[in-house]
């Protein structure tokens, strides 16, 4: 067997240079599993438990306690995935012969249904920001484009000028793990983004800069400051609903299926790997049909 790494830092070290260069992915996604493992290695330290020689029953009992500390479905299937990879990688590497990870099978997270806004909702939300000054051209023209396209946050603020050919009405987009695809933006998300180029950009550029959307600082948005931006005019609508950048994301999607789109259709435009990611949504629209059926359907 190989010989072992002489720390927790020089495993996590060597882990993470597996998931950044072999896997690819992206530095959001890195910080999830930095957040994860750092979990797993204190839950270890606790219960006197050697990594290399952790067994099936340690790792759930490690998942057990998560879910009775409140975890989220949705956090610890992350968190599965995080076990998965790591003795993945161990045996990859000759570090472990035996993988105590491979029967794990992650909890239902569609019962853990997305939160998402109304047609109305987003249309009240939409309306918020004031066209009159260039700050608000500015935000209208980044809450259209979200709506329009379903883009991560992080996607979002690092959208360039030339990612855009709002001409033929559709945008280049580099999602996790840099895949990238293309992504239709509609007329109203055109409309608004060419007056924000036309009579609000260059108020906020400071020297050049290929980033779409500018601060008052001439520099790109943080996903904080987007989404203490997004929060603002949540608040100022009205919405009781905790607000997300990944609500809009949410809106995107179910409107679309409740519209009529194909769910292969839809995995494209936000990006999923697999088209299980994107079932979650089904389940939304199935609740949805079922209020309409109870309330219209006179022998329901």
């Amino acid at each position: 067997m190989k010989k072992l790494p002489s720390s927790t830092e020089d495993i996590l070290r060597l882990f993470h240079e597996f998931l950044s260069v072999e896997r690819g992915l992206s530095s959001n996604t890195l910080l999830s599993y930095s957040r994860d493992m750092k979990k797993i290695f204190q839950f270890f330290h606790k219960e006197k438990i050697s990594w290399q020689r952790a067994k099936e029953e340690d790792l759930i009992l490690f998942i057990h306690q998560q879910s009775r500390a409140g975890l989220s479905a949705r956090s610890l299937a992350r968190l599965i995935s995080s076990l998965k990879s790591f003795y993945k990688f161990l045996i990859l590497d000759g570090m472990v012969k035996k993988n105590p990870a491979v029967g794990l099978s992650s909890p239902k997270t569609w019962l853990s249904l997305p939160k998402f806004l109304t047609v109305e909702e987003v249309e009240l939300l939409l309306k918020q920001p004031d066209e009159m000054n260039a700050r608000g051209i500015r935000d209208k023209a980044m809450l259209e484009l979200l709506y329009a396209t379903g883009l991560r946050a992080s996607e979002l603020v690092s959208i360039k000028i030339n990612d855009l050919n709002l001409e033929d009405g559709f945008l280049l987009c580099y999602g996790k793990g840099g895949k990238e695809r293309i992504v239709p933006v509609g007329n109203l998300a055109a409309k608004a983004i060419n007056r924000y180029l036309d009579e609000a950009r260059s108020g906020f550029l400071k020297k050049p800069d290929e980033i779409l959307f500018l601060t008052h600082r001439g520099s790109g948005f943080t996903r904080q400051g987007f989404w203490k931006l997004l929060k603002a005019y949540a608040k100022k609508a009205g919405l009781g609903l905790i607000i997300s950048p990944h609500i809009l994301r949410h809106s995107f999607a179910t409107h679309l299926l409740e519209g009529g789109a194909d769910l292969r259709s839809v995995q494209l435009m936000l990006g999923h790997s697999q088209i299980t990611t994107t079932q979650i949504y089904t389940h939304v629209t199935r609740q949805r049909l079922r209020r309409v059926y109870d309330k219209y359907h006179p022998r329901a």
